[in-house]
């Protein structure tokens, strides 16, 4: 870790236990092994707690069967609460401290290159490493912490360089937020949405296919198409006007755009088109995202004040390189479609669009169950050397304080991430709290001050004179394929009935009542609900097993008095029995249920 990425960090607690807990873990290692065992890599802290990188010497070997052990020297250390001491070297010094260590003297070398200062941490007397922090004082500051899993990891991420040891390992303050967070490692597993996407037969990837690019089984389409017809609803009844743009578009449009400059390492690679005309430009880019596609929509005329605000959305298939590292099942990919829109307007009416765009997303939010959002606000890193932002300082400053103070206006409690701005703007960001208690990107307010510039967007105002209008990029739900993977393991695969891809099963119990599950299947499918009736060979007990494992909301049990008085005999997934009522009031329960998006199942 350099000490450029250790300055945003310097008064977090947390992180500052975990980054001491690697110190400990690499003493505790130290002394039951000795250094002559290992040379010590690297070890950074991370949102989730830390990990130790090293390479075994002479056979060595280290598995979660000696998890225990190091542990038991761990907490020994913490319990003599060891001073943790800085000091400043010289690269001679530092070179001549670490000079039988490889790893650390090529991460002097590459310090030094960035004119980082050098320094040491020491705990106690026996153990030192390179290292730019922070620290707690004493080790007996960490309270609580826990080795989780060990594995191989290239030096640098680099199949070409060694494969060295990682121990994986978190840190709390507390013992009670280790048991927390314990708890969300076991129970993010059970609801891993790649389990139970393969149990529930809903989408998988392809080899052939290729890495990151999601094939939607039938049932997980069903899903998406309910999410997509809500999501088109609500768009009309909110003024937006829906548009389509190509997957691909001529360099020119990205060179104009700004992508090619600071987007490209994300862009898939130029695809060349012969053509007749030598003039005609041929090189293609697959778009990853959609912004400049809208942007010619608005060029392709004159504009006047008057038509403002115009709020064109799109649900706009793109595609982006990410690293096979990174991929993640449907949370994670390379191909996704994003509930995109954008939003055109004056000045004037810039902060009004601002909220409008808030409480749409929270009414949206709160209708899949995410009650609590975690809201960002996304800002320059003010420390940034790269010019990786475009536009006027003065202007960013304007279009930070302005988005700050609509927040604070709202009374919203939020918290600045400083360097998550994007290249063209600073934004509001609203993360939604799962089940779990994780954190997942959603809606993303962006105001662009950089589109309207380069493109030379303008209107005629009022004054009758050119005016730059307002853009800000607006996503309510994200990646479709993120946010569906999301309500996966939000819901354990159980969704709530309106969006379940079987609402009912129709389970009779003899072949004598198959004419009757029939007729009841028909008067659901008239009424739009999705429903099957199980007409297998099997016993009831074990279709209606079948059908729990499968997360179908509502069980319909048909016997002979079922058949004879227009009855149904109701069990729900959770296996609860309502016991037999009238087929109509059933319906009608199913019905309202589905009309009000209901997140619960038949009280």
């Amino acid at each position: 870790m350099s000490q450029l990425d250790a300055q945003s960090h310097q008064n977090d607690q947390l992180y500052k236990i975990r980054h001491s807990g690697e110190h400990v873990l690499t003493q505790a290692m130290q002394r039951l092994y000795g250094q002559e065992k290992f040379f010590m890599a690297m070890g950074p802290a991370t949102d989730e707690g830390f990990y130790f990188d090293f390479e075994p010497l002479n056979g060595f070997k280290i598995s979660e069967e000696d998890f225990p052990k190091i542990e038991a020297e761990m907490v020994k250390i913490i319990k003599e609460n060891l001073p943790i001491v800085r000091e400043e070297l010289s690269l001679d010094q530092a070179k001549k401290l670490f000079k039988d260590n490889p790893y650390k003297l090529e991460w002097l070398d590459s310090i030094t290159n960035k004119k980082e200062v050098i320094s040491i941490y020491k705990t106690g007397n026996e153990f030192v490493d390179l290292c730019a922090g922070p620290h707690v004082a004493k080790t007996g500051e960490i309270k609580a912490i826990k080795l989780l899993s060990v594995a191989g990891a290239y030096w640098h991420g680099d199949e070409k360089n060694k494969m060295l040891t990682r121990i994986y390992a978190t840190a709390f303050e507390s013992k009670e937020a280790l048991d927390n967070f314990l708890w969300q490692k076991e129970e993010a597993k059970k609801r891993d949405h790649r389990k139970i996407g393969k149990e529930l037969d809903l989408f998988s990837i392809d080899e052939y296919v290729g890495p990151g690019l999601i094939l939607w089984h039938p049932k997980l389409s069903v899903v998406r198409e309910e999410i997509e017809n809500y999501w088109r609803q609500e768009h009309r009844k909110n003024g937006y006007q829906y548009i389509y743009t190509p997957h691909i578009g001529l360099s020119n449009l990205w060179e104009k755009s700004g992508h090619l400059s600071f987007y490209k390492d994300s862009m898939y690679p130029s695809m060349s088109m012969d053509t007749k005309s030598k003039d005609e430009p041929t090189t293609y880019y697959v778009k990853p995202m959609s912004c400049p596609f809208h942007v010619q929509i608005f060029k392709s005329r004159p504009r006047s004040y008057r038509e403002f605000p115009l709020r064109w959305c799109e649900l706009g298939s793109v595609y982006r390189y990410e690293e096979s590292g990174v991929l993640h099942g449907m949370l994670r990919v390379r191909g996704f479609t994003q509930d995109d829109a954008h939003i055109i307007c004056r000045e004037d009416q810039f902060i009004d669009e601002v909220n409008k765009i808030l409480d749409f997303a929270l009414s949206m939010n709160k209708t899949f169950g995410y009650d609590k959002l975690n809201v960002y606000l996304s800002v320059r890193d003010p420390e940034d050397k790269k010019s990786k932002y475009v536009g006027e300082k003065r202007v960013w400053e304007l279009a930070e304080k302005t988005l700050e103070e609509i927040l604070v206006t709202r009374k919203v409690k939020f918290q600045k991430d400083v360097g998550g701005a994007k290249f063209y703007g600073p934004a509001i960001d609203l993360k939604a709290v799962d089940a779990m208690g994780r954190e997942w990107q959603g809606t993303t307010i962006q105001l662009d001050m950089n589109l309207p510039t380069r493109f030379g967007m303008s209107y005629i105002g009022q004054d009758g004179q050119e005016h730059t209008p307002i853009m800000l990029h607006r996503t309510l739900l994200g990646s479709m394929e993120r946010f569906v993977g999301t309500l996966i393991e939000n819901y354990a695969g159980a969704f709530p009935v309106w969006l379940s891809p079987i609402q009912a099963k129709l389970i009779p119990i003899t072949d004598a009542q198959h004419d009757y599950a029939n007729k009841i299947l028909a008067k659901l499918q008239e009424q739009g609900i999705r429903a099957e009736v199980d007409d297998r060979s099997e016993k009831m007990q074990s279709k209606i097993r079948d059908a729990q494992m499968e997360k179908v909301p509502y069980m319909l049990i048909i016997g002979g008095r079922e058949a004879e008085s227009n009855s149904v005999s109701v069990r729900q997934r959770d296996e609860q029995d309502l016991g037999a009522m009238p087929f109509d009031e059933f319906l009608a329960k199913i019905k309202e249920q589905i009309n009000t998006k209901s997140l619960n199942l038949i009280k």
